[in-house]
């Protein structure tokens, strides 16, 4: 009786398991860890003070400021938007906050609640004026960064007869909302800023948010084909208004932070260009120009080599006009090794 011989079935590539190292290498935040790597290790050498434990709460003081930031910008990126009012958007806030507080006589935590009305508000306004009109966020968002960076001036210098706010360091609720916003503390003679701990804190969500949740597919959907997400029930509108107004959050955060940090007193001629550093962290995080694709913790990553270059250019003692060279290429070089990873990963 013959017996028949069966091969056995070709395994499908689509449910193949992939290996540890595929996966790393498919991370979009995979350039940047590398880089943070690197950058860390060079200036470990080439700079004596970087390898002072005490000086470890400054580095990670100077990342976060532009990591928080970082956070929602990414989102927006990576749902196919940018925001470039983003950086006078924090002035504004602050200088809500305290001018109001000041004019009023009132409680700093009313100043604080209107910012925070008012902050959303210009985000939602960014995202339905998007939505609505058609228009790239490019300029819809560039035309919000200068109607906000004349009113910062215009109305600075009508209720203070000056170019920066009043100090609000004597009144009611100045106190209780340094500590929420502007606080610090000693972790083994290490002085971290509260700011650190609420940056930590805002990643971990928005990337549990982004990988976890319905909301973090809808983002990615809306990045990659707006009109195929759109045809499939994603709410397209909502997610881009939403993402907005995280932007309009995160500002309101950082502006009070720069209120409180500053005892009260916020000049408003600043935040202009800080949106350029917290769209090149994003980059460097991972995220692509084009959305679709990117991370929040590679934009924290982003934001923390920032840090390092930035104090290890002046703990080094090399002329820090170097330092804009180097975010420059470090863009380039970024943008690049995204294509790269992200091409990789679709080819895997």
């Amino acid at each position: 009786m013959a017996s028949t011989i069966t091969s056995p079935a070709p395994a499908d590539d689509r449910v193949s398991a992939r290996s540890i190292g595929a996966r790393l290498l498919s991370r979009p935040e995979i350039g940047s860890l590398v880089g943070a790597a690197v950058i860390l290790v060079f200036f470990l050498i080439a700079a004596p003070p970087f390898r002072d434990i005490n000086n470890t709460g400054t580095i990670l003081y100077q990342a976060a400021l532009i990591g928080v930031m970082a956070v929602p910008v990414s989102l927006l990126m990576i749902g196919g938007e940018f925001d470039l009012s983003a950086g006078v958007a924090v002035t504004t806030s602050g200088l809500t906050a305290g001018l109001l507080a000041y004019q009023l006589s009132v409680n700093v935590w009313v100043g604080v609640g209107v910012a925070l009305a008012l902050s959303l508000a210009i985000g939602a306004f960014n995202g339905w004026l998007l939505m609505r009109t058609g228009l790239p966020s490019f300029l819809v968002t560039l035309g919000t960064f200068f109607i906000l960076q004349g009113l910062n001036i215009a109305i600075t210098r009508l209720a203070s007869g000056a170019v920066a706010s009043n100090s609000i360091s004597d009144m009611d609720g100045f106190d209780a909302a340094k500590a929420v916003f502007a606080s610090e503390f000693k972790v083994g003679g290490v002085t971290i800023k509260i700011i650190v701990v609420w940056w930590i804190v805002f990643v971990a969500a928005a990337a549990w948010v982004l990988q976890r949740t319905q909301i973090g597919n809808w983002i990615f959907a809306v990045g990659g084909d707006a009109a195929a997400a759109r045809a499939v029930g994603v709410p397209v509108t909502k997610v881009k208004i939403g993402l907005f107004m995280a932007v309009g959050f995160f500002a309101w955060f950082t502006g009070m932070q720069l209120l409180f940090v500053q005892n009260g007193v916020v000049q408003s001629g600043e935040g202009v260009g800080k949106e350029f550093l917290y769209i090149i962290a994003a980059v460097v995080g991972g995220c692509l120009l084009t959305g679709g694709y990117g991370s929040v913790v590679g934009g924290a990553i982003g934001a923390l080599i920032f840090g390092m270059v930035q104090l290890g250019v002046v703990y080094a003692g090399w002329n820090p006009d170097w330092f804009k060279a180097f975010l420059g290429a470090m863009l380039l070089l970024a943008t690049i090794v995204n294509l790269v990873v992200k091409r990789q990963a679709e080819a895997r």
